[in-house]
């Protein structure tokens, strides 16, 4: 007997490849004594850069990959290219975040990358057992950043609560997984699709109920309602850069993984599952919107907010066929930009006021910070589908899937939820152009803290945010003396609001990362012919569509 040697193709690997060795490098650089914030940044945005390049490079490229674990074409490189674009603007709303100071730069971002790693892999999945390496890689690290700012309660609160709920919705989709392997006799997407069809398995009823359970572990994942209870509470409580790559990386590569998974693998049971996600399409719809209307957190608000836009995108899965997924690729690509261009400014916000992402912070922005106020109303402006935004172009194109594939209702319930969208999103934009900037404003706080409650280590007469003990000699405000160091941001420093400083909203990189986002909203919604074919594109490389 003779060993053959596996083939590897390491150019289609290269994204992969590259991250995997990014973890590596930025957390042992982390550990360096003379490894600072900048340094572990700009490796990291390195790292990002190069997977990005070479997924660039990999575009057009249409192979199986690890023994056809994974399928390289440009569906999963488009989810990936988003998720890198998400990260490489987290990681500069880091910079000066005090739950990466505390953590450490290295192990944050190892955590990040490490997260990205898993997205790489789940939206190349063509196998239910890569299929959930990917999804685990992706969630354990983002368990720990939800709870990285170890000193506030409601982060830790919020990694635990992502922690249990996401377990819970890996179990569920494991055992159906579990169960759609033992009836169809293989792991692998088109064996599964195959089996199903020779031995006349439709209607089999463990495979449906494999179905519906790995269904609900994906919903767990995207945050479709009813089983959304985790997002609103996990987006408020997670230190904000976290909140936003979570809100746009996530969502995106779920939904590329879900297109996989049930238009390939379980294509032969469409009439089973397409009806019960278009009935979770809008009931997500209906709850998101409903339960952002009296939302005074932003962070909360954009949590039901997310939990509306999921049941958007899903109208475009349940069409089957594949207008309906350059629909979700394009909607997805409008989705990231239009939702950073609303978290860029409030993280810079957070550092300036005592009002963490309470909806004060934002009140007279548009008079004191108009850099910042235009990328915010911008980017709410296209979530709500103002026409002149992408976010009108993507929701007409979903509902054009939608009517075209014979569900003329979930289109209806797109137009109607967007309606009431207007009223909590112009709430938000209505407090930044036409309220007075509330007394305190000034006052820089750490991020995140509870507008009300007063620091409990502070000295008897000090001011939430401000006070002096900041600048005393051991000082620990916050519970951490680096708050008296000069330079250091660990959530009060007065570097926040200084014109330059990296912390504070007139930090040239973050205005011009918020106000590129807000550019690229406008222009899209004018001229949205390039996104198009990049989607459509994308779309025409999945197997079951590709021409």
């Amino acid at each position: 007997m003779t060993f053959t040697a596996p083939q590897i193709d390491y150019a289609g690997l290269s994204p992969i490849i590259t991250l995997t060795a990014g973890v590596v490098i930025v957390l042992m650089v982390g550990l360096l004594p003379r490894a600072g914030r900048w340094t572990c940044s700009v490796l990291t945005l390195g790292v990002l850069g190069t997977a990005a390049g070479l997924a660039i490079w990999q575009w057009g490229e249409h192979t199986d990959l690890v023994a056809g674990t994974l399928r390289l074409d440009e569906l999963g490189l488009a989810a990936l290219l988003i998720a890198l674009f998400a990260a490489a603007v987290t990681v500069i709303l880091s910079v000066r975040e005090p739950a990466a100071e505390g953590a450490g730069h290295g192990a944050f971002y190892a955590l990040l990358l490490g997260s990205v790693l898993g997205m790489a892999i789940l939206s190349m999945s063509q196998n239910l057992v890569s299929f959930f390496i990917g999804l685990e890689l992706l969630s354990i690290p983002l368990y720990v950043l939800c709870g990285s700012a170890v000193r506030r309660e409601a982060s830790l609160e919020a990694g635990l609560k992502y922690l249990i709920i996401g377990s819970v919705g890996s179990a569920t989709l494991l055992y159906g997984f579990a169960l759609i392997y033992g009836t169809a006799g293989s792991t692998d997407y088109n064996e599964i699709a195959q089996g199903i069809r020779n031995g006349g398995l439709a209607d089999d009823t463990l495979i449906l109920i494999g179905t519906a359970m790995a269904a609900t572990g994906l919903a767990f994942k995207i945050s479709i309602a009813p089983f959304h209870q985790w997002t609103p509470d996990v987006y408020q409580g997670a230190p904000t850069p976290v909140t936003s790559f979570m809100a746009v990386a996530t969502k995106t590569v779920a939904f590329i993984a879900s297109i996989r998974l049930f238009e390939l693998a379980l294509g032969p049971v469409e009439a089973s599952w397409d009806g019960a996600l278009a009935v979770l399409a809008v009931i997500s719809i209906a709850v998101g919107n409903i339960g952002a209307l009296g939302q005074d957190s932003i962070k909360r608000l954009l949590g039901y907010s997310g939990i509306a836009q999921a049941g958007y995108i899903l109208s475009g899965l349940v069409v089957f066929d594949e207008f309906g997924v350059e629909a979700i690729i394009f909607y997805l690509a409008a989705y990231a930009l239009m939702n950073l261009a609303v978290f860029v400014p409030l993280v810079a916000r957070e550092r300036e006021t005592p009002f963490a992402d309470d909806i004060r912070s934002v009140e007279g922005l548009g008079g004191s910070r108009p850099l910042l106020a235009w990328p915010m109303t911008i980017g709410l402006l296209g979530l709500a589908g103002i026409p002149g935004t992408v976010g009108f172009m993507g929701k007409l194109f979903l509902i054009e899937a939608a009517v075209g594939g014979h569900f003329t209702w979930i289109g209806v319930a797109i137009v109607v939820g967007s309606m009431v969208s207007l009223a909590y999103y112009l709430r938000v934009i209505a407090a930044i152009w036409m309220r007075p900037e509330p007394a305190g404003a000034g006052a820089p706080a750490i991020a995140g803290a509870s507008p009300e409650a007063p620091e409990s280590n502070s000295a008897p007469g000090s001011t939430h945010g401000g006070d002096s003990s900041a600048s005393r000699p051991g000082s620990t405000h916050g519970g951490d003396s680096s708050a008296s160091r000069p330079g250091s941001t660990h959530g009060g420093d007065s570097s926040a609001s200084r014109p330059g400083s990296p912390g504070g909203s007139r930090c040239w990189l973050i205005v011009g990362v918020g106000m590129l986002c807000a550019a690229a909203t406008i222009f899209f919604g004018i001229d949205p012919s390039p996104l198009v074919d990049w989607a459509a594109n994308a779309g025409q490389s999945f197997d079951p569509f590709a021409g």
